[in-house]
Protein backbone atom coordinates (compact mmCIF):
# COMPACT_ATOMS: atom_id res chain seq x y z
CA UNK A 1 0.00 0.00 0.00
CA UNK A 2 1.40 3.80 -0.94
CA UNK A 3 2.11 6.14 1.95
CA UNK A 4 -0.43 7.43 3.44
CA UNK A 5 -1.26 11.25 2.50
CA UNK A 6 -1.16 14.01 5.05
CA UNK A 7 -4.62 16.43 4.00
CA UNK A 8 -4.81 19.62 5.78
CA UNK A 9 -8.24 21.44 5.77
CA UNK A 10 -12.05 19.43 5.21
CA UNK A 11 -13.13 22.35 2.69
CA UNK A 12 -14.38 21.93 -0.62
CA UNK A 13 -10.16 21.80 -1.99
CA UNK A 14 -8.99 19.39 0.90
CA UNK A 15 -12.19 16.86 0.70
CA UNK A 16 -11.84 16.69 -2.67
CA UNK A 17 -8.24 16.21 -2.81
CA UNK A 18 -8.67 13.36 -0.05
CA UNK A 19 -11.85 11.68 -2.06
CA UNK A 20 -9.65 11.60 -5.63
CA UNK A 21 -6.54 10.36 -3.61
CA UNK A 22 -8.73 7.45 -1.59
CA UNK A 23 -10.55 6.80 -4.76
CA UNK A 24 -7.13 5.60 -6.32
CA UNK A 25 -6.16 3.44 -3.67
CA UNK A 26 -3.78 6.28 -1.58
CA UNK A 27 -4.63 6.21 2.03
CA UNK A 28 -5.28 9.63 3.52
CA UNK A 29 -5.35 11.23 6.97
CA UNK A 30 -7.27 14.03 6.44
CA UNK A 31 -7.10 16.89 9.35
CA UNK A 32 -9.61 19.60 10.28
CA UNK A 33 -9.64 21.95 13.24
CA UNK A 34 -13.62 22.56 13.73
CA UNK A 35 -15.29 22.06 15.59
CA UNK A 36 -12.68 22.97 18.79
CA UNK A 37 -11.58 26.02 16.27
CA UNK A 38 -13.64 28.13 13.70
CA UNK A 39 -12.28 30.50 11.59
CA UNK A 40 -14.28 34.17 11.40
CA UNK A 41 -16.26 33.19 8.71
CA UNK A 42 -17.43 29.56 9.47
CA UNK A 43 -19.73 28.58 11.70
CA UNK A 44 -21.32 25.07 11.02
CA UNK A 45 -19.14 21.94 12.40
CA UNK A 46 -19.18 19.66 9.27
CA UNK A 47 -16.87 19.46 6.07
CA UNK A 48 -17.17 21.49 3.02
CA UNK A 49 -18.71 24.49 4.33
CA UNK A 50 -20.24 26.93 2.02
CA UNK A 51 -19.30 30.68 3.53
CA UNK A 52 -20.15 33.72 0.89
CA UNK A 53 -23.05 32.13 -1.31
CA UNK A 54 -24.80 28.91 -1.67
CA UNK A 55 -24.40 28.99 -5.27
CA UNK A 56 -21.86 27.05 -7.51
CA UNK A 57 -22.79 29.26 -10.60
CA UNK A 58 -23.95 28.36 -14.08
CA UNK A 59 -23.94 24.98 -15.27
CA UNK A 60 -24.36 25.05 -19.29
CA UNK A 61 -21.07 24.78 -21.44
CA UNK A 62 -21.20 27.79 -23.10
CA UNK A 63 -20.17 29.33 -19.60
CA UNK A 64 -16.86 28.57 -18.37
CA UNK A 65 -17.87 27.42 -14.67
CA UNK A 66 -20.41 25.47 -16.53
CA UNK A 67 -17.69 24.04 -18.87
CA UNK A 68 -15.23 23.49 -15.13
CA UNK A 69 -18.34 21.06 -13.76
CA UNK A 70 -18.35 19.05 -17.03
CA UNK A 71 -14.53 18.07 -16.66
CA UNK A 72 -14.81 17.94 -13.02
CA UNK A 73 -18.19 15.18 -13.81
CA UNK A 74 -15.60 13.14 -16.34
CA UNK A 75 -13.46 12.85 -13.08
CA UNK A 76 -15.65 11.82 -10.43
CA UNK A 77 -15.51 15.08 -8.30
CA UNK A 78 -17.00 14.19 -4.88
CA UNK A 79 -18.46 17.92 -4.59
CA UNK A 80 -20.24 18.11 -7.97
CA UNK A 81 -21.95 14.73 -6.96
CA UNK A 82 -23.16 15.97 -3.22
CA UNK A 83 -23.87 19.08 -5.01
CA UNK A 84 -26.16 17.79 -7.48
CA UNK A 85 -27.95 15.46 -4.84
CA UNK A 86 -28.52 18.61 -2.38
CA UNK A 87 -29.71 21.37 -5.22
CA UNK A 88 -32.04 23.96 -4.64
CA UNK A 89 -33.82 25.68 -7.66
CA UNK A 90 -31.67 28.61 -9.13
CA UNK A 91 -32.52 28.89 -12.84
CA UNK A 92 -29.62 27.67 -15.21
CA UNK A 93 -27.16 27.75 -12.03
CA UNK A 94 -26.55 24.92 -9.41
CA UNK A 95 -26.92 26.13 -6.04
CA UNK A 96 -27.41 23.82 -2.74
CA UNK A 97 -28.96 23.13 0.14
CA UNK A 98 -25.93 24.53 2.65
CA UNK A 99 -26.61 21.99 5.34
CA UNK A 100 -27.95 19.23 3.47
CA UNK A 101 -24.59 19.44 1.19
CA UNK A 102 -22.06 19.69 4.26
CA UNK A 103 -23.56 16.44 5.24
CA UNK A 104 -23.62 14.48 2.08
CA UNK A 105 -19.77 15.85 1.70
CA UNK A 106 -18.58 14.96 5.58
CA UNK A 107 -20.62 11.87 5.18
CA UNK A 108 -18.94 10.33 2.10
CA UNK A 109 -15.76 11.31 3.09
CA UNK A 110 -16.02 10.32 7.00
CA UNK A 111 -17.32 6.49 5.84
CA UNK A 112 -14.14 6.12 3.04
CA UNK A 113 -12.17 3.18 4.50
CA UNK A 114 -8.79 4.80 3.09
CA UNK A 115 -9.89 8.29 4.89
CA UNK A 116 -8.91 8.55 8.58
CA UNK A 117 -10.53 11.61 10.06
CA UNK A 118 -8.62 13.83 12.82
CA UNK A 119 -9.89 16.87 14.07
CA UNK A 120 -7.71 18.95 15.37
CA UNK A 121 -5.61 22.25 14.35
CA UNK A 122 -2.30 21.72 12.70
CA UNK A 123 0.17 24.34 13.23
CA UNK A 124 3.21 22.90 11.65
CA UNK A 125 3.95 22.31 8.26
CA UNK A 126 3.42 18.07 7.79
CA UNK A 127 5.85 15.78 6.83
CA UNK A 128 5.63 14.80 2.90
CA UNK A 129 3.54 13.71 1.45
CA UNK A 130 0.95 16.49 2.08
CA UNK A 131 -1.71 18.58 0.39
CA UNK A 132 -2.49 21.46 2.52
CA UNK A 133 -5.63 23.03 1.65
CA UNK A 134 -6.99 25.23 4.70
CA UNK A 135 -8.07 27.63 2.87
CA UNK A 136 -8.19 31.68 2.59
CA UNK A 137 -8.54 31.96 6.38
CA UNK A 138 -5.97 29.61 7.66
CA UNK A 139 -4.68 29.94 11.66
CA UNK A 140 -2.29 32.10 12.50
CA UNK A 141 0.53 29.22 13.18
CA UNK A 142 0.07 27.24 10.30
CA UNK A 143 -0.09 30.29 7.99
CA UNK A 144 3.34 32.27 9.84
CA UNK A 145 4.61 27.82 8.71
CA UNK A 146 3.43 28.45 4.95
CA UNK A 147 5.39 31.91 4.79
CA UNK A 148 8.50 30.73 6.26
CA UNK A 149 8.75 28.19 3.48
CA UNK A 150 11.98 29.19 1.39
CA UNK A 151 10.48 31.58 -1.54
CA UNK A 152 7.13 31.41 0.31
CA UNK A 153 5.12 34.80 1.27
CA UNK A 154 1.50 35.87 1.52
CA UNK A 155 -0.75 38.08 -0.50
CA UNK A 156 -4.06 39.02 0.45
CA UNK A 157 -7.42 40.52 -0.48
CA UNK A 158 -10.84 41.11 1.02
CA UNK A 159 -13.89 39.06 0.54
CA UNK A 160 -17.50 39.55 1.45
CA UNK A 161 -20.67 37.51 1.99
CA UNK A 162 -24.35 38.45 1.29
CA UNK A 163 -26.90 38.90 3.84
CA UNK A 164 -29.89 36.01 4.34
CA UNK A 165 -33.32 36.59 4.86
CA UNK A 166 -36.69 34.06 6.38
CA UNK A 167 -38.91 33.83 3.57
CA UNK A 168 -41.96 33.98 6.30
CA UNK A 169 -40.84 37.78 6.95
CA UNK A 170 -41.44 38.91 3.09
CA UNK A 171 -44.19 40.90 1.70
CA UNK A 172 -45.51 38.51 -0.65
CA UNK A 173 -47.81 41.30 -1.85
CA UNK A 174 -44.84 43.12 -3.10
CA UNK A 175 -42.47 40.66 -4.29
CA UNK A 176 -42.81 38.28 -7.30
CA UNK A 177 -41.67 34.74 -8.34
CA UNK A 178 -39.95 34.70 -11.70
CA UNK A 179 -36.33 34.05 -13.14
CA UNK A 180 -34.82 36.17 -16.22
CA UNK A 181 -36.47 36.14 -20.06
CA UNK A 182 -39.47 33.71 -18.13
CA UNK A 183 -36.88 31.07 -17.80
CA UNK A 184 -38.67 29.12 -14.79
CA UNK A 185 -39.66 30.88 -11.83
CA UNK A 186 -36.33 29.86 -9.44
CA UNK A 187 -35.98 33.55 -7.71
CA UNK A 188 -37.79 35.92 -5.82
CA UNK A 189 -37.48 39.95 -7.21
CA UNK A 190 -37.87 43.35 -5.20
CA UNK A 191 -39.11 45.59 -8.03
CA UNK A 192 -38.11 49.03 -7.71
CA UNK A 193 -39.48 52.24 -9.23
CA UNK A 194 -37.11 55.00 -9.49
CA UNK A 195 -38.26 57.20 -6.31
CA UNK A 196 -37.48 53.99 -4.71
CA UNK A 197 -33.83 53.04 -6.10
CA UNK A 198 -32.95 56.58 -5.47
CA UNK A 199 -34.05 56.74 -1.85
CA UNK A 200 -32.43 53.38 -1.35
CA UNK A 201 -28.97 54.88 -2.87
CA UNK A 202 -28.88 57.62 -1.35
CA UNK A 203 -29.22 55.40 2.06
CA UNK A 204 -26.50 52.92 1.33
CA UNK A 205 -24.14 55.51 0.59
CA UNK A 206 -24.47 56.71 4.11
CA UNK A 207 -24.54 54.16 5.87
CA UNK A 208 -22.07 53.59 8.27
CA UNK A 209 -19.29 50.38 7.48
CA UNK A 210 -18.11 48.05 10.21
CA UNK A 211 -14.36 48.27 10.73
CA UNK A 212 -12.24 45.49 9.17
CA UNK A 213 -8.53 45.58 10.37
CA UNK A 214 -6.10 46.33 7.88
CA UNK A 215 -8.60 47.29 4.80
CA UNK A 216 -7.74 48.55 2.17
CA UNK A 217 -10.52 49.23 -1.13
CA UNK A 218 -7.64 48.34 -3.84
CA UNK A 219 -7.36 44.61 -2.56
CA UNK A 220 -10.92 43.81 -2.69
CA UNK A 221 -11.57 41.30 -5.26
CA UNK A 222 -13.77 42.28 -8.40
CA UNK A 223 -15.63 39.10 -8.53
CA UNK A 224 -17.28 39.56 -5.06
CA UNK A 225 -17.35 43.47 -4.53
CA UNK A 226 -18.96 44.63 -1.68
CA UNK A 227 -22.31 46.23 -2.50
CA UNK A 228 -21.38 49.69 -1.14
CA UNK A 229 -18.12 49.71 -3.12
CA UNK A 230 -19.66 48.65 -6.41
CA UNK A 231 -22.11 51.60 -5.83
CA UNK A 232 -19.67 54.33 -5.32
CA UNK A 233 -18.75 54.08 -8.63
CA UNK A 234 -21.59 55.73 -9.42
CA UNK A 235 -25.68 56.24 -9.03
CA UNK A 236 -26.66 53.97 -12.00
CA UNK A 237 -24.15 51.12 -11.11
CA UNK A 238 -25.93 49.04 -9.13
CA UNK A 239 -29.41 49.62 -11.78
CA UNK A 240 -26.53 48.33 -13.92
CA UNK A 241 -25.04 45.71 -12.10
CA UNK A 242 -26.79 43.14 -9.54
CA UNK A 243 -30.02 45.38 -9.56
CA UNK A 244 -30.35 45.11 -13.70
CA UNK A 245 -34.57 44.51 -14.30
CA UNK A 246 -33.77 43.02 -17.56
CA UNK A 247 -35.41 40.36 -18.88
CA UNK A 248 -37.87 40.76 -15.92
CA UNK A 249 -41.65 41.83 -16.34
CA UNK A 250 -43.57 43.21 -12.89
CA UNK A 251 -46.84 41.09 -13.29
CA UNK A 252 -48.62 43.63 -11.42
CA UNK A 253 -47.85 46.53 -13.49
CA UNK A 254 -46.79 44.70 -17.09
CA UNK A 255 -43.98 46.32 -17.05
CA UNK A 256 -40.15 45.85 -16.22
CA UNK A 257 -38.91 47.86 -13.30
CA UNK A 258 -36.66 50.49 -12.91
CA UNK A 259 -34.19 48.34 -10.98
CA UNK A 260 -34.72 44.71 -9.16
CA UNK A 261 -33.20 43.13 -6.19
CA UNK A 262 -33.20 39.06 -6.66
CA UNK A 263 -33.48 36.68 -3.67
CA UNK A 264 -32.03 32.51 -3.91
CA UNK A 265 -33.39 30.17 -2.59
CA UNK A 266 -30.84 28.65 0.39
CA UNK A 267 -32.26 25.40 1.46
CA UNK A 268 -34.30 22.77 0.32
CA UNK A 269 -37.29 23.91 2.29
CA UNK A 270 -37.59 27.14 0.82
CA UNK A 271 -37.43 28.89 4.22
CA UNK A 272 -34.51 31.50 3.74
CA UNK A 273 -33.27 33.51 0.91
CA UNK A 274 -29.85 35.07 0.69
CA UNK A 275 -29.55 38.36 -1.56
CA UNK A 276 -27.96 38.33 -4.63
CA UNK A 277 -25.45 40.64 -5.06
CA UNK A 278 -25.67 42.26 -1.94
CA UNK A 279 -22.05 41.26 -0.07
CA UNK A 280 -21.12 44.11 2.50
CA UNK A 281 -19.32 45.49 4.88
CA UNK A 282 -22.04 47.41 6.61
CA UNK A 283 -22.36 47.54 10.21
CA UNK A 284 -25.46 45.15 11.17
CA UNK A 285 -28.20 47.74 12.29
CA UNK A 286 -26.95 49.41 9.21
CA UNK A 287 -27.67 46.05 6.98
CA UNK A 288 -31.27 46.19 8.83
CA UNK A 289 -32.23 49.72 8.17
CA UNK A 290 -30.77 50.30 4.56
CA UNK A 291 -32.43 46.59 2.94
CA UNK A 292 -35.25 46.98 4.49
CA UNK A 293 -35.87 50.04 2.11
CA UNK A 294 -36.15 47.26 -0.50
CA UNK A 295 -39.57 46.53 -1.17
CA UNK A 296 -40.98 43.36 0.29
CA UNK A 297 -38.06 43.69 2.93
CA UNK A 298 -39.55 45.68 5.11
CA UNK A 299 -40.42 44.00 7.69
CA UNK A 300 -37.63 41.46 6.96
CA UNK A 301 -36.14 38.72 9.42
CA UNK A 302 -32.31 38.41 9.15
CA UNK A 303 -31.31 34.82 9.72
CA UNK A 304 -27.62 35.90 9.12
CA UNK A 305 -25.95 39.45 8.16
CA UNK A 306 -23.13 40.33 5.91
CA UNK A 307 -19.53 39.90 6.29
CA UNK A 308 -16.51 40.81 5.43
CA UNK A 309 -12.94 39.30 6.17
CA UNK A 310 -9.29 39.26 4.84
CA UNK A 311 -8.65 36.21 2.61
CA UNK A 312 -5.09 35.23 2.05
CA UNK A 313 -3.75 33.47 -0.93
CA UNK A 314 -0.20 32.17 -2.02
CA UNK A 315 2.81 34.30 -3.82
CA UNK A 316 1.69 31.36 -6.22
CA UNK A 317 4.15 31.34 -9.57
CA UNK A 318 6.94 32.05 -7.48
CA UNK A 319 7.04 29.01 -5.66
CA UNK A 320 4.14 26.57 -7.60
CA UNK A 321 4.37 23.99 -10.45
CA UNK A 322 1.27 22.92 -13.07
CA UNK A 323 -0.21 20.43 -10.86
CA UNK A 324 0.03 22.60 -7.18
CA UNK A 325 3.07 20.69 -5.93
CA UNK A 326 6.38 22.75 -4.20
CA UNK A 327 8.38 23.14 -7.02
CA UNK A 328 11.24 22.22 -4.79
CA UNK A 329 9.06 19.91 -2.38
CA UNK A 330 7.06 17.73 -5.18
CA UNK A 331 5.46 15.55 -2.68
CA UNK A 332 3.55 18.83 -0.68
CA UNK A 333 0.98 20.15 -2.64
CA UNK A 334 -1.34 23.59 -1.91
CA UNK A 335 -5.21 23.59 -3.04
CA UNK A 336 -8.36 26.19 -2.67
CA UNK A 337 -8.37 29.34 -2.47
CA UNK A 338 -4.79 29.95 -0.87
CA UNK A 339 -3.59 29.04 -4.43
CA UNK A 340 -4.90 32.16 -5.96
CA UNK A 341 -8.07 30.30 -7.66
CA UNK A 342 -11.34 31.99 -6.55
CA UNK A 343 -14.58 30.35 -6.36
CA UNK A 344 -16.26 27.44 -4.78
CA UNK A 345 -15.92 25.31 -7.68
CA UNK A 346 -12.05 26.52 -8.82
CA UNK A 347 -11.01 25.68 -5.38
CA UNK A 348 -12.99 22.19 -5.39
CA UNK A 349 -11.21 21.64 -8.93
CA UNK A 350 -7.23 22.58 -7.65
CA UNK A 351 -8.04 19.95 -5.31
CA UNK A 352 -9.37 17.34 -7.50
CA UNK A 353 -5.63 18.03 -10.26
CA UNK A 354 -4.05 18.24 -6.62
CA UNK A 355 -4.60 14.84 -5.32
CA UNK A 356 -4.91 13.23 -8.55
CA UNK A 357 -1.32 13.96 -9.74
CA UNK A 358 -0.09 13.46 -5.96
CA UNK A 359 -1.75 10.23 -6.52
CA UNK A 360 -0.37 9.31 -10.08
CA UNK A 361 3.39 10.61 -8.02
CA UNK A 362 2.82 7.86 -5.56
CA UNK A 363 2.18 4.94 -7.22
CA UNK A 364 5.02 5.69 -9.65
CA UNK A 365 3.24 7.03 -12.72
CA UNK A 366 3.95 10.14 -14.80
CA UNK A 367 0.94 13.31 -13.78
CA UNK A 368 -1.53 14.15 -15.86
CA UNK A 369 -0.79 17.36 -18.17
CA UNK A 370 -4.70 19.00 -18.28
CA UNK A 371 -3.40 21.27 -20.71
CA UNK A 372 -4.29 24.68 -21.07
CA UNK A 373 -7.37 23.47 -23.40
CA UNK A 374 -9.10 22.53 -20.41
CA UNK A 375 -10.25 24.75 -17.94
CA UNK A 376 -8.91 22.29 -15.03
CA UNK A 377 -5.62 23.04 -16.71
CA UNK A 378 -5.60 26.73 -17.61
CA UNK A 379 -6.94 27.62 -14.18
CA UNK A 380 -3.61 26.00 -13.08
CA UNK A 381 -1.24 27.07 -15.46
CA UNK A 382 -2.95 30.62 -14.90
CA UNK A 383 -1.73 30.37 -10.56
CA UNK A 384 1.51 29.30 -11.30
CA UNK A 385 3.02 30.87 -14.54
CA UNK A 386 4.91 34.35 -13.67
CA UNK A 387 2.90 37.28 -14.30
CA UNK A 388 3.85 40.80 -13.07
CA UNK A 389 0.59 41.08 -11.42
CA UNK A 390 -0.64 37.94 -9.62
CA UNK A 391 -4.20 38.45 -8.58
CA UNK A 392 -6.95 35.66 -8.08
CA UNK A 393 -8.91 34.02 -10.87
CA UNK A 394 -12.29 32.70 -11.45
CA UNK A 395 -13.05 30.27 -14.32
CA UNK A 396 -13.54 32.01 -17.72
CA UNK A 397 -12.56 31.01 -21.33
CA UNK A 398 -10.28 33.86 -21.08
CA UNK A 399 -7.59 31.51 -20.06
CA UNK A 400 -8.06 28.57 -22.38
CA UNK A 401 -5.80 28.39 -25.03
CA UNK A 402 -6.96 30.48 -28.09
CA UNK A 403 -8.91 28.33 -30.98
CA UNK A 404 -6.88 27.42 -33.86
CA UNK A 405 -9.30 28.86 -36.33
CA UNK A 406 -11.34 31.96 -36.20
CA UNK A 407 -15.11 31.27 -35.37
CA UNK A 408 -17.65 34.02 -35.42
CA UNK A 409 -19.77 34.87 -32.63
CA UNK A 410 -19.23 34.59 -29.01
CA UNK A 411 -21.39 31.95 -28.12
CA UNK A 412 -20.47 29.70 -31.61
CA UNK A 413 -16.65 30.26 -29.76
CA UNK A 414 -17.07 29.33 -26.67
CA UNK A 415 -19.04 26.02 -28.09
CA UNK A 416 -16.06 25.29 -29.80
CA UNK A 417 -13.34 25.77 -27.11
CA UNK A 418 -16.03 23.53 -24.66
CA UNK A 419 -15.74 21.21 -27.55
CA UNK A 420 -12.60 20.95 -27.49
CA UNK A 421 -11.90 20.95 -23.89
CA UNK A 422 -13.90 17.80 -23.09
CA UNK A 423 -12.36 15.46 -26.14
CA UNK A 424 -8.77 16.67 -24.67
CA UNK A 425 -9.92 15.62 -21.13
CA UNK A 426 -11.21 12.68 -22.46
CA UNK A 427 -8.00 11.75 -24.59
CA UNK A 428 -6.04 12.47 -20.96
CA UNK A 429 -8.17 10.30 -19.24
CA UNK A 430 -7.42 7.41 -21.60
CA UNK A 431 -4.03 8.27 -21.76
CA UNK A 432 -3.17 8.50 -17.94
CA UNK A 433 -5.70 6.40 -16.67
CA UNK A 434 -7.11 8.20 -15.23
Amino acid sequence: MSKQVTVIGAGLAGCEAAWQLASRGIPVALYEMKPACHSPAHHMNGFAELVCSNSLKAEHLTNASGLLKAEMKLLNSLILSAAEKTRVPAGGALAVDRDRFSEAVTEAVSSHPLITIHRERVDAIPGDPAIIATGPLTDAALADAIASLPGFHALHFFDAAAPIVTAESLDMAKVFRASRYEKGADYLNCPMTQAEYDAFYDALMGAELAEVHDFDRKQVFEGCLAVEILASRGRQTLAFGPLKPVGLVNPRTGRAPYANVQLRQENEQGTLYNLVGFQTRLKWPEQKRVFSMIPGLEHADFARYGVMHRNTYLNSPDVLGRNYQVKDRPLLRFAGQMTGVEGYMESTASGLVAGVALAKALLGEPEPDFTGDTVLGALALHVTTPTGDFQPMNANFGILRPLDERVRGKRNRYEKLAGRSLETLKTVITNYAL
